[in-house]
């Protein structure tokens, strides 16, 4: 079975953006490029709310048409180009992306039979909005956070008052050389 994992990027005071969204904030350098890319290798499809979800079918096909893309960039656009993308909203008429599901209700059946399906994870990328609700609705199995060594102050947050209790167990934790710690939890 299938696991639904959610993998943030967060300040130390748990935003995972800043007040407009962006993620100037992170300490992104190589090792926590090939943190990421190991991870990227456990998913079956990307899972993205819908302003996620626009952000990245209007950056990702750009990189694959730049000539002066390469490495393992390149190797990421092609990547997240053909995988199969999931895109929940009760908003968005269509999903036009390449090899993109959109899924507007019964999200929670949906998720189950997405789950039962053979594969790779399920793995939310960002989208604060999406994960908390599928936090409240109890279908996280996992989550992968990067904590990076910086306190916003404000911004968007992945964990607000509407956040239902939830007991995690820690699987693995790691801190990066720039103070990144990146830490594994699953659901008990």
């Amino acid at each position: 079975m299938r696991k639904l994992v959610l993998f943030a990027h967060m300040s130390l005071d748990g935003f995972a953006g800043d007040k407009n969204g962006g993620l100037a904030f992170l300490t992104y350098d190589g090792e926590l490029q090939q943190f990421a890319a190991e991870l990227v290798k456990t998913v079956g499809a990307p899972v993205y709310g819908k302003n996620t979800y626009h952000l990245m079918e209007g950056y990702w096909p750009t990189v694959l048409n730049d000539p002066n893309t390469s490495g393992q960039t390149l190797e990421h656009a092609q990547w997240v180009q053909e995988i199969p993308k999931i895109v929940f909203s009760t908003t968005l008429t269509s999903a036009d992306w390449n090899n993109t599901t959109l899924i507007k209700d019964n999200i929670v059946e949906e998720v189950n039979k997405l789950k039962q399906q053979p594969g790779k994870d399920l793995v939310i990328f960002g989208s604060p909005g999406l994960a908390k609700s599928f936090m409240n609705l109890g279908l996280i199995d996992e989550y992968r956070l990067t904590l990076h060594p910086v306190i916003l102050g404000e911004g968007i947050s992945l964990f607000d008052g509407n956040t239902q209790l939830s007991n995690l167990k820690l699987l693995e934790s790691k801190t990066l050389g720039s103070g990144v710690v990146a830490l594994h939890y699953t659901t008990k």
